[in-house]
């Protein structure tokens, strides 16, 4: 166990539980309603050194989600599900992730198959920075959500594969939702080349810990832009072998009342699937993006920018 301070103000320190490879902690015996600014700067370093946080037995209102995730910066509103339906009545800041019927329509998305490994909504030319996913209720079994270290995943490329990534352009999906459904006012595309999409660079400078990034977003329809389909195919699954290995990824089993933060800049997560009869009710809120994803060098890109003009895109669901 770590302790984080937080601050000068005598309260007791925060009590940071890191998972195997400082990939993922648990802060432990927090109650996310009460906490002042100096709980709030150890959250965030914690956040910022880790990754992904836990925090299990919280007892929030849908003001209570809103009012932590807007610590963070200004959230985004939801997007539209598959089912057509747009957020919570009266809080157009929450997004459903559920598999429940209700009336004969699904409350929420991705129903609940397994959803593919991603990063939320990287398909915007602006995607957000984090995520936060709150547990309403859970199956008894399955719905286990796990995450990767994209840090760790450029750190172990080999050299050349670094040399030969970091100048390139990644086109990111933006046709199919992580469950694989088609997105609302979208047409249903697999053409590479053509499919909607935002370019952003493979290789990355995450905006605050300056540290180097793998940026791969979601494996269906991305193309690497310059390359031939087969080449970039080729290299997309050498890249995805090195990000997706399961000794670097964390997991979290749901308990009711679990909220589990994650900074989209440097991770990608995905769903194990689970008895579509059991009902799981997610809550999520995400926060804006500060600043489109940059280069190794932190300098904006020519190229993206007059491709993302030419891209049509509409904000829909992950």
């Amino acid at each position: 166990m770590l302790s984080e301070s937080s601050g000068t103000t005598g309260r007791s320190r925060l009590a940071v539980v890191p998972a195997r490879h400082a990939f993922g902690a648990e802060i432990e015996d927090l109650d996310l309603r009460t906490i002042d600014d100096d709980d709030f700067s150890s959250i965030y370093r914690a956040w910022l050194h880790h990754s992904v946080l836990l925090f299990r037995g919280q007892i929030l209102t849908d003001d209570d989600l809103i009012a932590f995730s807007e610590k963070f910066g200004e959230l985004d509103w939801a997007p539209v599900q598959e089912s057509g339906r747009r957020f919570v009545e009266g809080h157009p800041e929450i997004y459903v992730v559920s598999n429940v019927i209700k009336n004969g329509e699904p409350i929420g998305s991705l129903g609940a198959g397994e959803a593919a490994w991603h990063t939320d909504m990287s398909y915007l030319p602006d995607p957000p920075k984090a995520s936060i996913l709150y547990a309403l209720e859970v199956p008894p079994a399955g719905g286990n959500t796990y995450f990767c270290n994209m840090y760790r995943a450029y750190e172990l490329l080999p050299e050349e594969l670094k040399r030969r990534t970091e100048r390139l352009m990644l086109k990111h999906d933006g046709t199919y939702n992580s469950g694989g459904y088609v997105r609302q006012g979208v047409t249903a595309a697999d053409n590479l080349i053509t499919s909607r999409g935002a370019f952003h660079p493979l290789v990355c400078t995450h905006a605050e810990t300056k540290r180097r990034v793998l940026y791969l977003g979601r494996r269906r329809n991305a193309y690497i832009d310059g390359l031939s389909l087969p080449d970039s195919e080729s290299l997309l699954d050498q890249l995805w072998s090195y990000a997706t290995r399961e000794e670097f990824a964390w997991h979290n089993e749901w308990r009711v009342g679990d909220l589990v933060l994650w900074d989209n800049r440097c991770t990608m997560h995905r769903r194990d699937p689970f008895d579509e009869t059991a009902r799981r009710i997610m809550h999520r809120t995400q926060i804006k993006g500060e600043n489109a994803p940059q280069r190794m060098n932190g300098a904006p890109d020519r190229r993206r920018k007059d491709k993302l003009k030419k891209v049509c895109l509409i904000a829909v669901q992950h």
